[in-house]
């Protein structure tokens, strides 16, 4: 089981009332989605002469949460369990500006996948999963960023990264939750051992994908504690809810590599995904994105293979996200 940097929230006198439920946040509380729950006013007067004593009010104590492993599924059996199973939340993610929640979905093993564990079980196998939601209704708006669109942009960013073979976005759909539509996404535990400011001083090499990724998305918020060291040794990457601007927006941490010539795999990596970007990938990208974002997209990466070197940063804007972690 993986602990993850999250809490459960409890109450004192009542754990279930700052737990959000299938019917909306906890109760007694704020009605937004992923806001706590208010604890009760007490309901004895301190006031002189009346004999009580005000009782203290109940403190929500943040808990660990523990979290399932995720499932060592193919990426389309895990697509279709985020996209179909059943979502039960179990947490919050503290301090994130989007409400992000976490949870647990669960649905039936697809059919025909065998597995020493079906065999062995007469009946159908289930998977659970854990994941991050994000519903829509409780994005922060943005002044550059249209609203009710970074879930969506959550979503183009893992069809991006799947589609050019970088690997670099965990398994995201967006679908309906508790608090309505929003992005869910495989929540990939970190591996704790890792010192992720020490892999961007020191240039990682396995950050220079996610760096040449995040200039082909435009991304304006690649934050060091935006990268999930794995325990496999892989390197992944989240929170893209503002990338795919038509306007330069690139503010990251990775400028380790800047200047510096692209490799022949990169340079034919990009143009396969240019490729794409004139056929089927624009059409599916256009589900989640303006026109223009998409026709930008493919200028960036077309321009990538004109000067194929990794950008410097712009000297007119800023070219780091704030707070960097």
């Amino acid at each position: 089981m993986a602990e993850g940097p999250s809490e459960r929230l409890r109450s004192d006198s009542d754990a279930r009332a700052a737990r959000p439920t299938a019917h909306g946040p906890a109760r007694g509380g704020d009605r937004r989605p992923g806001v706590q729950a208010r604890s009760p006013r007490p309901q004895n007067s301190d006031r002189p002469g009346s004999g009580t004593q005000a009782r203290p009010e109940p403190r929500l104590r943040p808990e660990p949460l523990t979290l399932p492993e995720p499932p060592a599924a193919p990426a389309e059996v895990l697509l279709h369990l985020l996209a179909t199973g059943e979502l039960e939340l179990v947490g919050r993610l503290p301090g994130s500006s989007n409400n992000a929640l976490l949870g647990i979905v669960r649905g039936p093993e697809p059919a025909g996948r065998s597995s020493a564990s079906t065999a062995a079980t007469p009946t159908s196998a289930r998977l659970e999963a854990p994941v991050v939601y994000k519903p829509i209704a409780g994005e922060r708006p943005l002044w550059d960023f249209p609203d009710g669109t970074l879930a969506h942009r959550e979503l183009a960013a893992y069809l991006l990264s799947a589609a050019a073979g970088w690997g670099i976005v965990p398994p995201t759909v967006v679908r309906t939750g508790p608090f309505g539509p929003g992005m869910v996404q495989l929540w990939v535990p970190a591996d704790p051992s890792v010192d992720r400011v020490a892999l961007v001083v020191g240039a990682d090499p396995r950050l220079r994908p996610i760096a040449l990724f995040d200039v082909v998305a435009n991304n304006a918020d690649r934050k060091v504690g935006h990268l999930i060291p794995t325990r496999e040794g892989t390197i992944l990457g989240v929170d893209h809810g503002i990338c795919f601007h038509v306007e330069p927006k690139l503010r990251t941490v990775l400028w380790a590599w800047r200047g510096e010539r692209l490799t022949t795999e990169e340079r034919d990596r990009l143009a396969c995904l240019a490729d794409l970007l004139r056929e089927d990938l624009a059409v599916e990208l256009g589900e989640h994105l303006a026109p223009a974002e998409v026709a930008a997209l493919r200028r960036r990466a077309e321009g990538l293979l004109e000067r194929p070197c990794f950008p410097e940063p712009d000297p007119d804007r800023p070219a780091i996200p704030w707070p960097p972690y």
